[in-house]
C-alpha cells in the first residue's frame, strides 16, 4: 500500500476528488494525512470525516520560509509518504524542500504549462484571446510551475467567458486528471526519460474537452 500526504490551503476540492477516487476505485494506496497551512481550511473537516489524519502547520507562526518548510517537512515525514500531493497549497516552497521530495511530489496548475505560470491564469488567458485553456499536473521542482508534465486537459474558451466561468470549466477537468495522475504514480506507471515523463503503456496523457 502506497501512502499519500495531501497539502491544502482551502476547501481542497482536488483533495476530495483524490480521496473519493482512491476509495471508489480501490487503489493500492491510502491517504495517510491531509495537512494545511491554514487552521480554518475548509478541507480539513472533510478529511477528518473520512477517517484521515489531519494536521496544521500555520505559516504565520514562523519567522522565515525556511523555518516553515522545515517544520512542514518534519510533519509530512511523520506519515512516511510515498507521494506528496499539492492540492491548492498556496505557498511557494524553498529549493531545499522541493529537493527533499524530488520526483515524489505532484502539483496541479490551472493552465496549459508552460503558458501562464503564476497567478490569475484565467484572466490572462482571456485577455490574450486564447481559444483553449486548461490545466496541468506536473512534478514539483524549485522553479515555480515547472517540472515534468504528467497530464494535461484542454477546455475551450467560449465567447463571453469571464474568469469565473472559465475557472469552473477548468476545475471540472482538474477533478478528472489529478486523481488519474496520482493513480498512475501509485501503480508505478510513470516512466522518466531525462526530464520528460511518459506512461509505461502509452496511455494518453492529454484530455481534450469540448
Amino acid at each position: 500500500m502506497k501512502r499519500l500526504v495531501i497539502l491544502i490551503s482551502g476547501r481542497g476540492s482536488n483533495m476530495q476528488a483524490i480521496v473519493k477516487a482512491c476509495q471508489a476505485e480501490g487503489w493500492p494506496a491510502e491517504v495517510a494525512a491531509v495537512i494545511s497551512n491554514r487552521p480554518d481550511a475548509g478541507g480539513l473537516p472533510f478529511a477528518a470525516s473520512h477517517g484521515i489524519a489531519t494536521a496544521v502547520v500555520d505559516h504565520k507562526a514562523f519567522a522565515s520560509r525556511e523555518d516553515f518548510d522545515a517544520e512542514l517537512a518534519r510533519v509530512i515525514d511523520g506519515f512516511s509518504p510515498d507521494l506528496v500531493v499539492l492540492a491548492g497549497f498556496m505557498r511557494i516552497l524553498t529549493p531545499a524542500f522541493t529537493a527533499r521530495y524530488a520526483r515524489r511530489m505532484l502539483n496541479i496548475h490551472p493552465s496549459l504549462l508552460p503558458a501562464f505560470t503564476g497567478l490569475h491564469t484565467h484572466e490572462r488567458a482571456i485577455a490574450m484571446g486564447c481559444k483553449v485553456a486548461g490545466v496541468t499536473v506536473h512534478f514539483v521542482t524549485a522553479e515555480l510551475d515547472h517540472g515534468a508534465i504528467v497530464m494535461q486537459a484542454a477546455v475551450p474558451v467560449l465567447p463571453g467567458d469571464d474568469a469565473k466561468a472559465l475557472s469552473a470549466r477548468v476545475l471540472a477537468a482538474e477533478h478528472r486528471i489529478y486523481p488519474q495522475s496520482v493513480r498512475w504514480f501509485i501503480e508505478g506507471a510513470l516512466v522518466w526519460n531525462g526530464e520528460v515523463v511518459s506512461h509505461r503503456d502509452g496511455a494518453a496523457q492529454q484530455l481534450l474537452l469540448a
